[in-house]
């Protein structure tokens, strides 16, 4: 390799280096906006599950037509995914957790709604069937979008279209971890609720101790219980969907904003090896040309 290539390998290792740094401070930004919203959320969605729990104990709860249990002849996946690479192994972590989910079913008995080009182009290209799909761009999500959807999957479970609704998401541990995560939503079973509730522990505040909410049978629910679930239910699953979101949004800003860093760094020291091999060949062609020159003084001396 002559210094002139290694010169420009340095200057394009240079170049890559400041697009990565310039990636990860943007990361960054859109990173602890995405923490702030997803944290500020969890009291709120905590609550809510909270509340799905204690209810669970009403007479109306098993008759409802969202926690029927029957035998499994469709599955509906939603998956949150992004639309960008760059951001490490965040899309290939949820992809394969939801691919081991339903790997127990046929694959004509599988709907997908894909919420995020990665996990839409994945499923496309099994030849998996593509209700709906959603760009996920925006950073700034309307819980409205979430509740149109879970509208749409809460009426066809009910009309018995899908039999099974899971999500698969990563779900937000810290700025290092995220972890893939898939849910039952349908049919809306105690377990899986306490579950979700678990995971959801925010830095501070008085949700931050693991509270158990333990269902009750002395409940009176006015005027109905099935009047109050059949407004309840809906919007938990909701803010199911709206909490699982902002949990990936999350997991995926904070997921790039760490590999642009690793790219940034491993760049730095690309420039450093290719810096120091380009004075040793440098160092060399001058000593070879210093040996060619005394060389030829003393023949010419000889």
């Amino acid at each position: 390799m002559t210094p002139k290539d290694i010169r420009t390998k340095i200057q394009t290792t240079k170049r890559t280096h400041k697009v990565t740094r310039a990636m990860e401070a943007v990361s960054a930004v859109r990173m602890r906006t995405a923490q702030r919203t997803a944290l500020a959320d969890r009291p709120y969605a905590r609550a809510a599950f909270s509340i799905l729990t204690r209810l669970s104990g009403s007479a109306g709860f098993s008759r409802h037509p969202l926690t029927s249990v029957r035998v499994i002849r469709t599955v509906a996946l939603v998956i949150f995914t992004s639309d960008r690479g760059l951001a490490g192994s965040l899309n290939s972590g949820v992809l394969k957790a939801a691919m081991g989910a339903i790997s127990p079913y046929p694959k004509e008995a599988v709907v997908v709604y894909a919420y995020g080009k990665k996990g839409e182009e994945h499923f496309i290209r099994r030849g998996y069937r593509i209700i709906r799909a959603f760009a996920n761009k925006n950073d700034a999500v309307e819980i409205s979008v979430m509740e149109e959807l879970s509208e749409e999957l809460a009426r066809e479970f009910a009309r018995g279209t899908y039999d099974k609704v899971i999500v698969a998401y990563s779900n937000f541990k810290s700025t290092f971890e995220q972890t893939p995560t898939v849910r039952q939503l349908l049919p809306l079973v105690v377990a899986d609720v306490k579950q979700l509730v678990e995971d959801i522990v925010p830095e501070k505040g008085r949700w931050s101790e693991t509270q158990t909410a333990a269902s009750s049978n002395a409940y009176t629910v006015e005027p109905d219980d099935n009047d109050v679930l059949d407004r309840l239910a809906p919007r938990l699953v909701a803010v199911s969907f709206y909490h699982m979101l902002l949990e990936a949004k999350a997991s995926e800003h904070s997921s790039r904003m760490v590999a642009m860093k690793n790219a940034s760094d491993k760049s730095e020291e690309i420039a450093r090896d290719l810096t120091i091999l380009f004075n040793k060949v440098r160092q060399a062609g001058i000593t070879r040309e210093i040996s060619e020159i005394v060389g030829g003084r003393e023949a010419l001396a000889a």
